[in-house]
């Protein structure tokens, strides 16, 4: 049913407890960087999340207020909505076991809530190998609901491979795709976007053309070498911004001509088990603003990583920034950052 390769399935439970640093940090970029100087005179700030799921949390999760300040200045916020969203599962086995994902539109307004995200400013993607978990009937009623709470989706296969998204002055183009799926072909085919090939993409006439792939393989901070020649195709197809998800885990950035590549964010909110080993409770905030001066409309100004930490806090978590962990654990996490971000002080990637 599932397109992964036989090997992966094997590393899947190793790597899940042991997330895997091979590869090396030498060919990325910094967790933060400045490409406009002085900065634009006028800019959009769009916030990108994680994958968001309610497998390992029984309500909504506490926020720390610096993690809420950040997300509400944005003027989009971009996730991964990696669960369906129904009231009562149909996969009833495999969603109290944990292999099919889904949570309830309560919780996820709930949680929305919580980390100060507003509705009418998020945009979530349906393009990934969970959104079928619920089957047709699943994926159906996530788009309902997701239309009830007034938030925007994008990687339907329906409404084209970009969907264009208002973002104050500017009209930002999103192409979320899948590379990966967890139910037969013919069940994604119509539904869900699985079209990687940015030839094909129309524009729109878009300020800033964006990807929000799910791709590469999890539990891994490094990208594979096929997923960076993907992301060097999708720069050369004049896509200037591309923010991914699947791997579970924070993985580098990466700087192709203009393109500003982040490979992967982690989860916002946990997406396995309730027991995750900690490596696997880094995530990440990628905050980027776009001019919308006249000359350079469209270009990215600035981008920066802002790490945080999934604490497991009773049957819920807490979303901590890095710098206000307990000592020991604020350690071992700027230690693996700095296994990922080459030339990273723990000031670059904090929340300020």
């Amino acid at each position: 049913m599932s397109n992964y390769p036989f090997s992966y399935k094997l590393s899947w439970l190793p790597r899940f407890l042991k997330p895997s640093l091979a590869g090396g940090a030498q060919d990325f970029a910094p967790m933060a960087g400045t490409l406009m100087n002085p900065p634009p005179r006028e800019a959009v700030r769009l916030a990108f999340v994680g994958d968001i799921s309610a497998v390992a949390n029984r309500t909504a999760p506490d926020c720390d207020p610096e993690v809420k300040r950040l997300l509400g200045a944005a003027d989009v916020v971009i996730g991964n909505c990696e669960s369906p969203v129904v009231d009562k599962p149909s996969a009833v086995l495999g969603t109290r076991l944990g292999t099919h994902h889904a949570m309830s539109e309560r919780f996820l307004a709930e949680a929305l809530a919580a980390a100060g995200i507003a509705r009418e400013r998020l945009v979530l993607s349906l393009a990934n190998n969970h959104v079928l978990d619920q089957g047709v009937a699943g994926f159906d009623e996530t788009v309902a609901a997701l239309q009830r709470l007034g938030i925007r989706t994008v990687g339907q296969a329906a409404n084209g491979p970009v969907v264009p998204v208002q973002a104050g002055p500017l009209d930002i183009g999103f192409a979320a795709f899948t590379l990966w799926r967890n139910a037969d072909e013919n069940l994604f085919a119509g539904r869900v976007s699985m079209d990687s090939d940015p030839a094909g993409w129309p524009r729109y006439g878009v300020d800033l053309l964006c990807a929000v792939p799910h791709w590469d393989w999890e539990f891994r901070h490094f990208p594979r070498a096929e997923t960076r020649a993907l992301a060097r195709r999708l720069a050369g197809q004049g896509v200037g911004l591309i923010a991914g998800h699947h791997a579970h885990v924070v993985q580098p950035v990466e700087k192709i001509d203009g393109t500003i590549v982040a490979y992967g964010l982690g989860d916002f909110l946990g997406t396995a088990f309730a027991r995750q080993t900690w490596p696997g409770r880094i995530g990440g905030i990628f905050v980027v603003d776009v001019s919308a001066d006249a000359g350079t409309r469209g270009a990215i100004a600035s981008y920066r990583l802002h790490p945080f930490m999934r604490v497991r806090a009773g049957d819920h978590e807490r979303l901590v920034p890095v710098e206000a962990l307990v000592e020991q654990m604020r350690g071992r996490v700027e230690a693996r950052l700095g296994a990922i971000f080459p030339s990273s002080s723990s000031e670059e990637g904090v929340i300020a």
